[in-house]
């Protein structure tokens, strides 16, 4: 009878997760799973940051500070990486915009516009020079439907941002005089830079600036630097006009990670793809007080029937659903399976002193464990405690004074991941032993769902100095019960600051963490706050003088159980 029950779950798993493959298309999850480039610097890192994603001839061409290179994709989920020795990769901020039959690359503080008819080659000219471009940064190229062109640049603290418009008819030179777009924030203060923030820069001047066009309207976006965490998230202003008056989006900041196995989710952009979906690509790092490179991380996004951009964050490195058509509801894109390696039994084959196996599992990918050595045959093994049901896994990789400058050797980690119930047999479960690209975020969906309760990975090959990993994370679903739903908590203002709210809610058995939602509206929970073994929680709520709709989810390895709506006081 016990084993009937086994095999028909087991049967009901397999046909749960073709429906997600066939029905939602396939899934990824943040970091991006992107073949890199060793930058040429000292310290032979790859610190991602400022992407642009834009759609041309039916391909997603993918820029970034630090690449060296870019990405392109067909489905947003495979990039392949191209590397253009005449581009100027070493200006920081590039970005791109699509007119007519020709992508334009644009770079911080460069003289030349270039442009390609087919940069899925590498092919691409010198388009023209532009004094304007030398002496910018971290501007905007926006083409409006109407056919005008501006670029958006000098964003400071102040109300309001530099634009110019262009003229797209004549080498992009620029007309008239340059106007300041006023975006006054209702919100913003003067505060002082938190002690214990590890940046070197005290710099608080919003940066990235981007633009969309929706119904009409636009929406001008930049990063903006956010007190609690030391980061920054991506805000939004709304107007009629290209050139603004510019009003701050109630739901702001739009884009925004507190906190989680990476967080920031600013400095990026907004995309449509082929099926008339939104998505938000951003810089993330690692949580706040832990130095670590930063990578790029893709979210869904949209507008809702109020006109309102918006981004959906929360499990934003979880897998995600890649939808192969129009969807209606971003919620939809979870294929609900949870993280099964947070914090467990873990062993080694060696460890660094400073570097043990508990970093692997600690869900910051600031942390890492590390081997003695990067030989052949070592390997870090986790206990899930139970036999789960395995979906997928995603392996951080991490450089432990790595010094790798213009080397032609391979670099890409050759690995071996296997599987056991008892220990005692393995199976394969993914075979990287012939891996020639470097892939340090690489994540990957089990087609066939397994039984596991162990899981190893052996190293082959590394590209540095010994075989370190920052992440080892596994997804699927576990044996215990999903929590009970919470329905009582308290969310209270501080009388001192009624931007504060301080939260506190009884601890749930059975429940692994706890993901707070919460908004202007009870409709619209766009900004999260993800905890694991806290019940108590302060959040500093963008406008002091509305009041909030919270909700507390507590989850577990068996799955997400949603709490109950409440006002705060």
């Amino acid at each position: 009878m016990k084993k009937e029950i086994l095999y028909l779950l087991i049967i009901i798993t397999f046909i749960l997760v073709i429906q997600v493959e066939t029905l939602f298309g396939q899934t990824y999850c943040n970091p991006l799973n992107l073949s890199y480039q060793f930058n040429t610097n000292p310290k032979s890192n790859h610190d991602l940051a400022d992407p642009t994603v834009v759609l041309f001839k039916d391909k997603y061409f993918l820029f970034a500070s630090n690449a060296g290179g870019y990405w392109y994709s067909g489905d947003l989920l495979s990039w392949k990486f191209v590397s253009v020795p005449t581009l100027p990769f070493e200006n920081l901020a590039p970005t791109a915009v699509v007119i007519g039959d020709w992508l334009y690359f644009f770079t911080s503080f460069s003289d030349k516009i270039y442009r390609s008819n087919d940069p899925a080659i590498g092919k691409w000219e010198i388009f023209t020079s532009s004094l304007l471009t030398s002496v910018i940064s971290d501007y905007a190229i926006f083409a409006d439907t109407d056919g005008r062109v501006y670029c958006y640049y000098g964003c400071s603290n102040n109300d309001g941002v530099m634009s110019r418009e262009l003229d797209a008819n004549n080498a992009f030179n620029p007309l008239g005089v340059p106007e300041i777009c006023r975006k006054a924030n209702p919100l913003q203060d003067k505060r002082k830079k938190n002690k214990n923030n590890t940046d070197a820069t005290s710099s608080y001047n919003v940066k990235g600036s981007w633009m969309n066009k929706y119904n009409g309207k636009y929406y001008y976006q930049c990063a903006e630097w956010n007190i609690d965490v030391n980061n920054y998230g991506d805000a939004v202003y709304v107007s009629d006009n290209p050139m603004g008056p510019f009003k701050f989006a109630p739901n702001n900041p739009f884009s925004y990670r507190p906190n989680g196995f990476v967080c920031g989710a600013g400095n990026g952009s907004t995309f449509e793809d082929k099926h008339g979906n939104w998505w938000h690509i951003a810089t993330v790092t690692a949580p706040k007080n832990h130095k670590s490179q930063s990578r790029l991380g893709l979210f869904p996004a949209g507008f809702d029937k109020d006109g309102n951009l918006f981004a959906k964050t929360d499990f934003g490195d979880y897998p995600i659903i890649m939808p192969d058509s129009k969807y209606t509801n971003v919620s939809k894109l979870d294929p609900e399976w949870s993280l099964l390696s947070d914090e467990l039994t873990a062993q080694a084959s060696s460890n660094l002193g400073t570097c043990p196996v508990t970093f692997a599992f600690d869900e910051n990918i600031g942390t890492y464990w590390s081997a003695r050595t990067g030989d052949k045959g070592e390997w870090l093994s986790v206990d899930l405690g139970s036999v789960c049901t395995l979906n997928a896994f995603q392996i951080n990789f991490a450089e432990n004074n790595t010094q790798i400058q213009g080397t032609n050797d391979l670099l890409a980690q050759q690995y071996l991941v296997e599987y056991s119930v008892d220990k005692k047999t393995w199976k394969k479960l993914s075979d990287k032993t012939s891996n020639f690209e470097y892939q340090p975020n690489y994540y990957e969906s089990v087609k066939i769902p397994v039984q596991a309760q162990y899981i190893k990975i052996i190293n082959y090959r590394v590209p540095g100095v010994t075989f370190a990993i920052s992440g080892f994370r596994i997804f699927g679903s576990g044996t215990n019960r999903k929590p009970k739903k919470i329905n009582s908590f308290r969310a209270v203002r501080d009388y001192r600051n009624a931007q504060i709210i301080k939260m506190s809610w009884e601890k749930q058995a059975n429940t692994a963490g706890y993901n707070i939602r919460y908004g202007t509206d009870k409709d619209k929970l766009y900004h999260s706050y993800q905890v694991y073994k806290n019940t108590r929680l302060t959040i500093r709520c963008p406008d002091k003088n509305k009041t909030y709709w919270f909700e507390i989810d507590a989850f577990n390895d068996s799955g997400v159980t949603s709490g109950k709506l409440q006002l705060s006081k």
